[in-house]
């Protein structure tokens, strides 16, 4: 028998949002269902989902499911999969999620206006069996610029955040409001679900006194692994799920700070523990593992090779690097002007019809990608439509098993993944931050 639909409504309007608190002022955003972040989608793995998209705004937007294998119809990219959602007019997405984990919801329309004034939510497809955890907790986070007086900074799509590391806001929020303590009692196991909403500030969380042990990557399962140095690092539009177990002492409280920025670490909150006593003597004896997802599996002997090289932005000096000769050099930025490229080649704004595909595979080719940062900056490349078997990175073997739809470039960084083009349509593949998707970094392929 065929299951029921899961049927929501979503309005995408103006509103306000109280980023700093209950008491604080009013900031006018633009919001879905008139909060900041979106309300949090739960779907169920293997069941189809109907989510009708009214649109309140006075300009045209759409939906991309950010990690969710769907098909290419439903994808939310303007022109090379659907029609803009026109004012006052709605549209259908039907989709059923194949992979349970954290996902979540953007525009990609105006992206970089339409994200940074809040269009932004949490979508959780939920394991049929989940792993045994006190509690399941999302911190979606989010940085805004705002101005003295709570509005929104102007200048979006500046010349020099697009040629640069993006706007970075000076307020950073979690699950929209600036945060509070997040109370825990001793000796209870959660699972924290990390995703980072950010229009381009890059995290490192350190969570002192504890352990994070990482289980899932953009919403897919990896081998349950403590970090290195313990930092968690985020980059915009990632997901991390972390199961901690909290083996602080009643009554203590412990910092959580992001350390990323050289120079610039603050503490983003803190860990407060209930006065009473601890829940467990010793953690909770469960496995950790989540169980996999439904990838087909890459088969490398006989995968199709091909590279994408990102270039440009700014060097020093002023200078913008290697892209003379693009199209639309006029100001690098969001005024049509190009800042960067890939292979040469600038595809600024947010996708249209009758862009043409870098490459084309034909369905069910392994594809063996290489993407190699020729830039001074760091650059989140984010690919639609797929998840990719993250093989190596400057040629030393990524371990643990991971799947990532969102993988971080430090510069001069060469990154090799993997995944089977099994899902037929014009994908997008592009930088998450979303100055440098604006103003030339983003690419399409073609699966036939």
């Amino acid at each position: 028998m065929a299951s029921a639909v899961d049927e929501r409504r979503i309005r995408v309007a103006p509103g306000q949002a109280r980023f700093t608190g209950s008491s604080g002022p009013l900031t006018p955003v633009w919001a879905y269902d008139g909060t900041v972040p979106g309300p949090m989608l739960r779907l169920r793995q293997g069941e189809p989902a109907r989510i009708i998209v009214e649109n309140g705004l006075d300009e045209e937007t759409t939906v991309h499911w950010h990690g969710i294998r769907l098909q290419n119809a439903m994808d939310g990219v303007p022109g090379l999969t659907q029609p803009p959602i026109k004012p006052g007019t709605s549209f259908v997405y039907e989709f059923t999620p194949p992979d349970a984990g954290t996902f979540w919801y953007h525009p990609h329309a105006n992206s970089l206006v339409q994200l940074g004034r809040g269009l932004a939510g949490a979508l959780i497809v939920e394991e049929a069996e989940p792993i045994a955890v006190d509690r399941d907790l999302l911190w979606l986070l989010q940085d805004w610029r705002l101005a003295a007086d709570a509005q929104m900074a102007p200048g979006f799509g500046s010349a020099m955040d697009a040629a640069m590391s993006g706007r970075i806001g000076n307020i950073v929020t979690i699950n929209g409001t600036v945060p509070i303590d997040q109370r825990v009692i001793a000796g209870e196991r959660i699972r924290l679900r990390l995703a980072n909403a950010s229009l381009a500030r890059i995290m490192a969380l350190r969570f002192e006194g504890h352990r994070p042990v990482v289980v899932a990557i953009d919403g897919q399962p990896c081998d349950p692994h403590e970090l290195e140095d313990g930092r968690v690092v985020l980059a915009p539009a990632m997901r991390i799920d972390v199961v901690i177990d909290m083996q602080g002492d009643p009554g203590k409280r412990y910092a959580v700070i992001d350390d990323y920025y050289d120079g610039l670490a603050y503490k983003l909150t803190t860990l407060a523990y209930d006065t009473a006593s601890p829940l467990r003597t010793r953690p909770l004896d469960a496995p950790l593992g989540l169980p996999r997802n439904p990838l087909p599996e890459p088969d490398l002997a006989e995968a199709e090779r091909q590279e994408i090289v990102l270039q440009g932005g700014m060097m020093g000096g002023g200078k913008l690097a290697g892209v003379g000769g693009m199209m639309g050099m006029a100001t690098p930025g969001m005024n049509g002007g190009a800042a960067w490229a890939i292979n040469g080649m600038s595809m600024t704004g947010d996708g249209h019809a009758g862009m043409a595909p870098r490459f084309t595979l034909k369905r069910g080719t392994t594809c063996h990608l290489t993407m190699r940062n020729e830039t001074a900056w760091w650059h989140p490349m984010h690919i639609h439509g797929f998840s990719m078997s993250v093989l190596s990175r400057n040629g030393s073997p990524v371990p643990n098993r991971t799947w990532q739809d969102t993988v971080l470039l430090a510069p001069k960084d060469t990154i090799e993944c993997a995944f089977v083009a099994d899902n037929p349509g014009d994908w997008m593949l592009h930088c998450h931050v979303a100055d440098h998707q604006m103003a030339g970094l983003m690419t399409v392929f073609r699966v036939t």
